[in-house]
């Protein structure tokens, strides 16, 4: 599901992944072109560091999300607190198959939206 996400990405915000990290060549960035904010993240995570049962790593993405909603959704099936991230203001959606890829292009529509703001 990630190829797909970069491609959707790409196709609506002109955002390509960016890899910042050499210790973590698979995790990877969208930015906003016009104010660089980051809009997700994605990594590999190990199932455990999630609270996830089970051995092995889940792809997540990491999204803005609105702080009123991030704590609900966070309980929620495919859902977790923002790995790594501000958890008032972010959430990870688990990309196993457990949300939709429509789901998970709707938050990605919603981060972008909150990052992007005018200069």
């Amino acid at each position: 599901m990630r190829e797909e996400i970069f491609a959707y990405a790409q196709e609506k915000y002109g955002a390509r992944p960016e890899y910042l990290w050499k210790r973590d060549p698979d995790a990877a960035i969208l930015r906003n072109g016009r104010n660089r904010k980051w809009f997700a993240v994605f990594m590999r995570v190990s199932r455990d560091r999630l609270g996830l049962a089970g051995d092995g790593t889940v792809d997540v993405m990491n999204v803005k999300a609105d702080p009123e909603r991030t704590a609900l959704l966070a309980q929620a099936k495919g859902f977790r607190p923002g790995y790594h991230m501000n958890k008032k203001f972010w959430i990870s959606l688990l990309l196993d198959g457990s949300v939709s890829r429509e789901t998970a292009l709707d938050f990605l529509d919603e981060s972008y939206g909150l990052v992007d703001w005018k200069r």
